[in-house]
């Protein structure tokens, strides 16, 4: 049993690290994402790589008629609906179909990008770690938090943050009604 303050890694390292494509697309999703480093990207990796062999497993498990197996099928599909990989209508072998931009699509410094909150991916990274965002009234400081399908419309200032005014010369600036009559 190991030392609860150094927990194992949460990820895997490239088994070749000089890889031109990987190192490029990296480097790629790096930006795209707004990501501190590559270890990130791994750690995304690692997760789906988590619910893909899940997936496979329980595919497997699935010939052999099992209620355990078919009530672990279910859980695991309810847990990926949540969570927003996949549709309603989805079965497992649509889990082998994910890439690691449908992860990084859900953490939390992507949503609040993409929600306006910020006017740039390292910039929610910054007011994420600053304490500026919150969920459900609730301050969140981790940018790689998985947010779920509930939770996405709850993302917002956290009220006592100067980010809160709307006024504030950080905050990214929303269009007002004459500029879009303008460009209509």
């Amino acid at each position: 049993m190991g030392d609860p303050r150094s927990p194992k890694k949460s990820y895997r390292t490239p088994s070749h690290p000089w890889e031109g494509d990987r190192i490029e697309a990296e480097k790629e999703l790096t930006k795209k994402y707004g990501l501190r480093n590559k270890r990130e990207i791994w750690k995304a990796q690692a997760k789906l790589e988590g619910y893909r062999r899940q997936s496979m497993n329980l595919t497997a498990k699935l010939r052999g008629g099992e209620a355990q197996t078919a009530k672990e099928r279910q859980w695991l599909l309810v847990k990926m609906q949540r969570l927003g990989f996949l549709e309603d209508t989805a079965d497992l072998t649509d889990i082998l179909t994910l890439s690691v931009e449908h992860v990084l699509n859900r953490r939390l410094q992507t949503i609040v990008y993409l929600k306006g909150l910020a006017s740039s991916p390292n910039q929610a990274r910054q007011i994420i770690t600053h304490g500026h965002v919150a969920i459900k009234g609730k301050r969140v400081t981790v940018p790689g938090y998985m947010i779920s399908v509930e939770e996405e419309h709850h993302i917002t200032y956290y009220p006592y943050s100067p980010l809160a005014d709307e006024l504030h010369p950080v905050r990214p600036q929303a269009r007002r009604p004459a500029e879009e009559e303008v460009d209509a």
